[in-house]
């Protein structure tokens, strides 16, 4: 399944400049940090999401669950197998091949297999964590703003930050305020990154940020 900073990945990109604030929004010059993933994960509307899509989705979760399980059990056979010839004298790359070979195709067709079961799901995930995202920007400012922060880090790009200087809660209160709910429908049409996308094709060339030059 897709992971979920692969999916908050593009809402990152979206707004490249959305982490740093301005001169006139910041009234005292501070330095402050957060973390965009988090503040989004730990928002209410992702949470509620997130029930709905195992309950709305149980049947296929709970039949991908098994067949993980059973795919492992089936592996196993056959990597240990492949354990004990690589161990024996005179064991080559040649002769190891065709038992790898094996073990590799049966686990490309159990990952494929598990894709699809779990793919009603994820696009669920996807879309939510898309309307969340879509929200991220203004949140981040926001709390910018309300903060007094002339520049926001992730985390790990300090190499030392007191608990205080950190406003990722302040950011997922600017969430919860202004999305507290998301649907897990996508429509038919739907597909994920077209949010951004679009978002980023009609944004005004006065809100991008700055070259630097």
């Amino acid at each position: 399944m897709t992971t979920f900073k692969t999916l908050l990945l593009a809402a990152a990109l979206a707004a490249p400049g959305v982490f740093v604030a301005g001169a006139a929004t910041a009234q005292v010059g501070g330095v402050a940090v957060a973390d965009p993933e988090a503040a989004v994960a730990n928002s209410k509307a992702w949470a509620t999401a997130r029930s709905q899509i195992q309950t709305t989705y149980k049947a296929q979760i709970d039949q991908a669950n098994s067949r993980r399980q059973a795919i492992s059990t089936e592996l196993q056979p056959l990597v240990d197998a492949y354990q004990k010839a690589a161990a024996a004298p005179g064991a080559s790359e040649a002769s190891l091949r065709p038992q790898a070979t094996a073990i590799q195709t049966k686990e490309q067709a159990g990952n494929a297999e598990l894709q699809r079961l779990t793919a009603p799901a994820s696009r669920a995930q996807a879309y939510a964590l898309e309307q969340i995202s879509a929200k991220l920007p203004d949140a981040v400012n926001a709390a910018v703003r309300a903060k007094n922060v002339s520049l926001l880090l992730r985390p790990n790009a300090a190499l030392f930050a007191q608990p205080t200087a950190d406003i990722t809660s302040a950011i997922t209160a600017e969430l919860d305020r202004s999305v507290p709910s998301v649907g897990i429908t996508p429509p038919a049409n739907w597909q994920p990154g077209q949010q951004q996308a679009g978002a980023a094709a009609a944004a005004p060339a006065n809100t991008r940020a700055p070259s630097g030059r």
